[in-house]
């Protein structure tokens, strides 16, 4: 009977009671008594995709949707974090003239950022991350309200821009640099969907460089593809390559996340 007991103790360590499982870790989706139950005691980072539509080669228009909501259901678990719904509409710029495309001005969208990351703080999120998709002035201003609403509500923020921070390992998959639209951001989406990508509408005419800094400027940008680098970029990459993007690039990003909240924690901020 002794040893039955110690079998039951046991497995109730090593597999937690159902219960005690939360059942999505999507805002959207949970009830609001469960939320109760695991928020602020459990669960206190919380992870915002932030994104907008605009023209993306041969890749959706919401790619810079598509590509943070995924990488935030991929590390959640690990992460021990929650999910706010995509904040799907954002600062477009250059490209706000093409078919399909959205512009929010910085007017609308700073206190729209602004009352939302109040929001998750009054709910008792304490490490708020926002995995932007979207450069930029939306990071600008994602930067700067986020700072503000850290130091007037003591919790913390950090605001990622996925490509540029992984812009390491676009160099190490692909032995090239990337770009807007170019072969890491469709790589990556590749990956989430392949349906959302059509190599058969991909014209090499589609793909500019940028401009060096103070050469020139135009607008609307004249190419829905941007390369960081002449001649690199293309979406020339195959299926392997796409997941391995995607697996090292949410590594990393995961890793980031998880080393400021250990050192925030260790300053006890």
């Amino acid at each position: 009977m002794k040893k039955l007991f110690l079998l039951s103790l046991i497995s109730l360590i090593a597999f937690p009671l159902f219960s005690q499982q939360i059942s999505t870790r999507e805002m959207d989706r949970i009830n609001w008594m469960e939320f109760a139950d695991f928020v602020p005691e459990k669960i206190n980072t919380i992870l915002l995709p932030t994104g907008t539509l605009e023209p993306h080669g041969v890749v959706n228009n919401g790619a810079d949707n598509t590509a943070p909501s995924a990488m935030a259901m991929d590390m959640a678990d690990e992460l021990n974090a929650m999910i706010a719904p995509t904040l799907n509409y954002g600062i477009t710029g250059s490209m706000a003239a093409y078919p399909g495309a959205f512009q929010i001005t910085e007017e609308a969208y700073a206190p729209f950022i602004r009352d939302i990351l109040k929001g998750l703080a009054k709910n008792g999120f304490k490490n708020i991350i926002i995995l932007n998709g979207h450069g930029g002035g939306q990071t600008a201003v994602l930067q700067k309200v986020a700072g503000d609403i850290a130091n007037e509500l003591g919790v913390r923020t950090l605001v990622i821009n996925w490509w540029s921070y992984a812009s390491d390992v676009t160099m190490e998959v692909f032995k090239e640099d990337g770009g807007h639209a170019g072969l890491n951001e469709t790589a990556y989406i590749q990956a989430i969907d392949p349906t959302l990508v059509h190599k058969e509408k991909y014209d090499p005419d589609m793909a500019t460089a940028y401009p060096e800094k103070g050469t020139y400027s135009a607008v609307p940008f004249p190419s829905s593809i941007g390369l960081y680098q002449a001649g690199q970029g293309y979406p020339n990459f195959d299926e392997s390559q796409a997941k391995e993007y995607f697996q090292k690039v949410n590594a990393k990003v995961a890793a980031l996340i998880k080393e400021t909240i250990r050192k925030w924690d260790m300053a006890g901020l």
